[in-house]
């Protein structure tokens, strides 16, 4: 599986910047994990070991490693049903995430939430939101709580709320930004634009392509990065986080990318023109982040190899992992249904007689 890393392209101009070496090798060894752990993902889908849905990170590696290399751990994160790889960004076991998928007791939600619903309260990891913009109203509820308990700094949490491209045409983002620039909220709304909405391009769904620029009505700022290049999506992200924590300013990032795969895993995305796939192949920011480190000396093809194979080894044990970890117990059905106990609650298992026999 090392070698799907490779570069494509043979013209990388070297790497920019000053971020330590040791920092850019773990950027890389993070998108190396979330492209192994989703390729292998896709691959248990078409085994059966997961059911459902299941949306991949594939393509937004740069994206996902950059937001997160910007968050503090006592933020918190929304997002949106393509969350594996912020699952696992926020530190959350490789196993347990896999374990998740294959709908396992051990999951990080007990194996009840499935691909689209990893959720961690220590980790301040809230969804994980399988229906479009569901994230958004929470997340600003959040926020409001955090402006009522906390006086503003640099110490002061802060949420950042993951959303796609698609979802900025749905009432709840209008509504939030709306009360986030009118109570002045501390909270970074990103928009991941993969320039497709399911099948649709942007284009053809939004009268204001520029997605960034929908904050301006709501006096939110609004900035475009390019969401191939994980420095430049760190940097935008730590800035506006370090906003929304100091002036309780909320700001809209939208971060370009491309996914190389359809909307879901089943998707063949014939939708896409050979034009479109060309150029997403092309920006794929694995082999291009690797392929910049090679040509500044950071790393070279040996140890990125080495970095390679150990993600092959964590992923094929978070897979054994899931194997073998037991699945739910029929009887916990019900479970969590309510958080306190309800009279009349739904306990009645199919097949279950519906009245008992006089």
């Amino acid at each position: 599986m090392a070698a799907k890393t490779r570069a494509r392209t043979a013209e990388v101009q070297a790497f920019p910047g000053d971020t330590p070496a040791d920092v850019l090798r773990g950027y890389y060894r993070s998108m190396s994990l979330i492209r192994n752990f989703e390729l292998r993902s896709s691959e248990m889908y078409a085994r059966a070991k997961i059911g459902g849905y299941c949306h991949l990170n594939l393509g937004e590696e740069a994206t996902v490693v950059g937001l997160m290399a910007a968050i503090n751990t006592g933020d918190y994160l929304f997002t949106g049903y393509r969350d594996h790889g912020y699952a696992l960004m926020r530190d959350l076991e490789p196993g347990r995430v896999m374990a998740e998928l294959f709908g396992k007791t051990t999951g990080v939600s007990g194996g009840r939430g499935g691909s689209m619903h990893m959720f961690d309260s220590q980790a301040r990891l809230f969804g994980g939101y399988g229906i479009v913009g569901g994230q958004i109203p929470p997340a600003t509820g959040v926020a409001l709580a955090i402006k009522q308990k906390q006086a503003s700094g640099p110490d002061s949490d802060a949420v950042m709320c993951l959303l796609g491209d698609g979802t900025t045409n749905i009432g709840a983002f209008h509504e939030a930004l709306n009360l986030a620039g009118l109570w002045n909220l501390p909270i970074v709304y990103v928009i991941v634009n993969n320039r497709l909405g399911m099948g649709t391009t942007v284009e053809a769904a939004s009268a204001e392509p520029d997605l960034y620029k929908r904050g301006a009505s709501y006096r939110i700022p609004g900035i475009r990065v390019d969401g191939d290049d994980v420095l430049a999506v760190r940097d935008a992200a730590a800035a506006a986080l370090e906003r929304a924590r100091t002036e309780r300013q909320p700001v809209l990032l939208e971060l370009m990318c491309y996914r190389l795969r359809g909307h879901s895993v089943v998707d063949p995305a014939r939708y896409r023109s050979p034009e479109d796939t060309t150029i997403a192949q092309k920006s794929d920011p694995v082999p291009v982040f690797r392929a910049q480190l090679i040509a500044a000396g950071i790393l070279d093809d040996a140890a990125a190899d080495a970095i390679d194979a150990e993600i092959d080894a964590i992923v094929d044990a978070a897979v054994e992992f899931g194997d073998a970890s037991p699945d739910p117990d029929p009887a916990d059905l019900f479970a969590y249904v309510y958080a306190t106990p309800v009279a009349n609650a739904p306990s009645a298992l199919p097949g279950d007689p519906v009245m008992e026999a006089l």
